[in-house]
């Protein structure tokens, strides 16, 4: 794939190419005024400011091609400076509800942390009464066991009264009936 590209020429054999095209414009500039291939930032500036002399040089009455390139690039630093505030702006917004946003949820997560905080408080206290209830159900489920056995064993009591109840009321009306009976027979022999 490397033999498919064109060589590429470094960057200061293209601003000193740069600057063999600006030397037509201007006479006063020599080729090692650009600092050679050494030191390209110096020759990018030489040939910036040599931009700007063949423009303020005024010998052209009309556009020259530089001037062309110098109002392309006023107009892409406005264009950049109308971006970046744009973009400090956008950002600037952005920022403010970051901030708002990370306000209102460290106030919701304190207030989420003392609502846990008080449930907690509630679930142990819930806890607790709930084992003391479960204590006295099983007290009262224990008195209801007596209970029910004494209500048994009163009934089979009271079960067996009545029986020597009714067997004795039996005996005692069979002797009553007796005793009127003979009375009656003593009255009619009297």
């Amino acid at each position: 794939w490397l033999g498919s590209q064109p060589p590429r020429t470094p960057f200061w054999t293209s601003c000193t190419k740069s600057y063999r095209d600006l030397s037509n414009f201007h006479p006063h500039l020599r080729p090692n005024d650009l600092g050679g291939p050494s030191n390209p930032m110096k020759r990018f500036a030489i040939a910036s400011l040599s931009a700007l002399v063949l423009v303020s040089d005024g010998s052209a009455a009309s556009v020259t091609p530089v001037q062309k390139v110098i109002q392309l690039l006023d107009n892409m630093l406005a264009k950049g400076k109308e971006e970046k505030h744009a973009e400090q702006v956008q950002f600037a917004a952005f920022k403010q509800f970051c901030d708002d946003t990370t306000v209102e949820k460290k106030r919701a997560i304190e207030e989420a942390a003392q609502t846990i905080e008080v449930l907690k408080a509630d679930i142990s206290k819930y806890t607790a009464d709930a084992a003391q209830l479960t204590r006295e159900i099983a007290g009262h489920d224990e008195d209801i066991s007596v209970w029910t056995g004494d209500k048994k064993a009163a009934t089979s009591v009271r079960q067996l009264e009545k029986t020597d109840y009714d067997a004795l009321h039996k005996d005692y009306s069979e002797s009553v009936d007796a005793l009127q009976r003979a009375i009656a027979v003593l009255k009619k022999q009297a």
